[in-house]
């Protein structure tokens, strides 16, 4: 079975079920699977989000218009 017809056939069947345990065992997969965007970051990308947030807490913001205007010679 390709997973188009899979998924047509799990769409068919949750809404069928009233066993809460296939419910919350299916639930349970999918927030398994999830991954966070932040574990998928090494650790220089988070150290550069960690910098920015602390600039962002100490109101050490660039507008939108700014860095626009500044890489405005690259468009």
């Amino acid at each position: 079975m390709n997973i188009e017809a899979t998924k047509l056939e799990l769409i068919h069947l949750l809404p069928q079920t009233q066993k809460e345990t296939v419910l919350a065992k299916t639930k349970k997969v999918f927030e398994d699977e999830q991954v966070d965007w932040w574990d998928g970051m090494d650790e220089v990308e988070k150290k550069e989000v960690e910098t920015g947030l602390a600039q962002a807490d100490k109101e050490e913001l660039t507008t939108h218009g700014k860095v626009m205007k500044r890489f405005d010679k690259w468009h």
